[in-house]
């Protein structure tokens, strides 16, 4: 068995082509797996961290603009898109694969279109509710399109080719009960927790908003334990204004530039504050945890606030947009949920209906039946 994984430019679309790699590893200890992204490209150093060989595809995006620097880098992505072609043929002649699965990223079109011509098996796998320019652009050429919830159907003109199989979620997430999970963490008093995070690089505008939101808590008696990840941009900011504030060291308040256990501490938590991104959503969806969604409104084609308002509508969670926030709308939502006990577990329900805990296992069994 031979699989090349085509993926890259964020975490969301490479993490769910390495949990179905591993996965194939589990039951296949003999397969071949070959990872192929940007030479560059996030994606690269994820992949061979993770054990797995790499080859680089020469390949860009496109920028929506009409600034010279922008023109110039649609021109260069126009010459990509046709030198790629030849780079994924090669590489195809070269591995031989029985199985190319791309998984987002516009780094995955020029491999699965090339497999798909050759008469390869190909599928694609989508984490975003609404599908990226990569994935339209693949509907055609790959026989299954596998995507996270229900809903996802209707953004696809060729319905017979969707699969709904929802976005892997790590294992160590489902390792400890809530309960367990607040035990460990040794929150005995009742009180609940809060965990917020906006991903590995954080916000800069956001967190100067969540420092003064840990003002307020502050002054009116801290009602809540918090832990927040400030993520590596804004760190030492951050921290030396905590520590000008004299909020650095509160037994109720843990500010850190990562959650580097974040199964655990999402497992403990009471409500969740976060980005709309894929792999978020389907984290906080497989564990049924109410969620405050600001999304991030710097993603090309708003894909997050369109994941985010998926989620309101099922009714797990409460979603602001960043213009909209305040120290002080943050800080009074937060404290209207964790006042209602009987919303948050609605909210918690809703989300554990839009979750697929099983969904590695799904990618897998929809993949597999390509092959066979």
């Amino acid at each position: 068995m031979r699989v090349i994984f085509t993926c890259g430019g964020t975490a969301g679309h490479v993490n769910p082509a390495l949990a179905l790699a591993g996965y194939i590893k589990e039951r296949q200890p003999e397969a071949a797996i070959l990872f192929v992204g940007t030479p560059d490209g996030m994606e690269r150093d994820l992949v061979e961290k993770a054990g797995y060989d790499f080859r680089g595809v020469e390949i860009s995006n496109f920028h929506r603009s009409i600034a010279p620097r922008e023109v110039r880098h649609n021109l260069r992505t126009l010459r990509t898109m046709v030198s790629s072609r030849a780079a994924a043929r090669a590489v195809l002649r070269e591995f031989a694969p029985d199985l190319v699965v791309g998984t987002g990223g516009y780094a995955s079109y020029p491999v699965v279109r090339a497999a798909a011509l050759a008469g390869i098996p190909t599928a694609v796998h989508e984490s975003n509710i609404v599908p990226g320019l990569a994935t339209k652009l693949l509907e055609k050429y790959a026989q299954r399109i596998m995507v996270g919830f229900e809903e996802c159907r209707a953004h696809y003109r060729r319905g017979e080719k969707v699969v709904v199989t929802g976005t892997p979620v790590r294992g160590d997430f489902f390792a400890l009960t809530p309960a367990q999970a607040r035990q460990k963490l040794g929150l005995a008093d009742g009180t609940p927790l809060v965990v917020s995070f906006w991903g590995s690089l954080g916000a800069a505008g956001m967190n100067r908003i969540m420092v003064e939101m840990f003002a307020l808590e502050e002054k009116n008696g801290r009602p809540f334990h918090h832990v927040h990840a400030v993520g590596s941009a804004g760190w030492q900011t951050v921290s030396r204004e905590l520590e000008r504030r004299g909020l650095a060291c509160r037994p109720e308040l843990d500010v850190r530039e990562y959650i580097y256990d974040m199964a655990l501490y999402m497992r403990a938590a009471d409500l969740v504050i976060c980005r709309g991104g894929a792999s978020t959503i389907s984290e906080i969806t497989a564990l049924g945890k109410p969620a405050l969604i600001v999304p991030s409104p710097y993603v090309t084609n708003n894909p997050q606030e369109k994941n985010a308002r998926a989620l309101e509508r099922r009714g797990g969670a409460v979603v602001l947009r960043e213009s909209e926030c305040t120290p002080e709308v943050l800080y009074d939502t937060v404290c209207t949920l964790l006042s209602d006990p009987s919303r948050r577990a609605d909210m918690a329900r809703c989300m554990a209906q839009l979750g697929v805990p099983d969904a590695t296992a799904r990618l897998y069994e929809t993949v597999m039946a390509l092959v066979r």
